[in-house]
């Protein structure tokens, strides 16, 4: 026990300004750092999109980039040249772009991993038509 009054208050007065701190984190959100599918990037605007929920293919795809290789296609590793203007904007050859593998298709089909050099990753299912940010990535947002 405290026997000093004023030291009494200030310590309960501590502690009753801790539990407000921590309340108000937790009601607004002031937590882990977590990125799940749905939440937005601030950087590009785009939804973010957890590894775990890429096809199959497509974490196929992040793995044969982690570890260098080798590629299935030819094109993987190639300049994207983000011609559509959906990825923020750099200078050419900072974007490059690696073939997921469609089921069923005949040819590269239309989903693809798009990396930028800061080690952000892209995932488009429908050809450069719209992109959402892989959460798990390693980049700097």
């Amino acid at each position: 026990m405290i026997n000093n009054p004023k030291a009494a208050r200030i310590v309960a007065v501590v502690v009753i300004a801790m539990l407000v701190i921590t309340l108000a984190a937790s009601l607004f959100g002031c937590a882990a750092d977590t990125k799940t599918s749905g939440d937005v990037d601030p950087t590009s605007g785009l939804k973010y999109v957890a590894v775990a929920d890429l096809p199959k293919e497509g974490q196929d795809t992040l793995k044969l980039i982690d570890q260098g290789g080798p590629y299935p296609y030819s094109r993987d590793g190639v300049v994207f040249g983000n011609l559509e203007k959906i990825l923020p904007k750099h200078d050419r050859g900072y974007y490059h772009e690696y073939t997921v593998k469609t089921p069923g298709e005949k040819d590269r089909g239309a989903r693809r991993i798009v990396t930028g050099n800061a080690g952000e990753r892209y995932y488009t299912d429908d050809h450069y038509k719209s992109f959402r940010r892989v959460a798990e990535d390693g980049g700097t947002s």
